[in-house]
């Protein structure tokens, strides 16, 4: 898996919705799953949340927050 995606999942905000501004990774699990049944956003951010239903699916969210970088998002 691509580092810089890694790095991406673990900083980058929802730009939209009940959790605008909260990071990717701390979206809950229900969440995503809601959205996956209502259809993920086109583009590189559906794919992304997809891949974080993924990994917190298969309990691998404790991998993400040591590339968390303090203060600094990317959208």
């Amino acid at each position: 898996m691509d580092p810089k995606l890694l790095r991406e999942l673990a900083n980058e905000t929802m730009p939209f919705g009940k959790y605008a501004g909260q990071r990717l990774m701390t979206l809950p699990i229900a969440y995503l799953v809601w959205m996956q049944n209502k259809g993920w956003p086109a583009g590189p951010l559906g794919e992304k949340l997809a891949l974080v239903l993924e990994i917190k699916h298969n309990g691998l969210g404790y991998l993400l927050k040591p590339l968390v970088e303090e203060g600094g998002t990317t959208q």
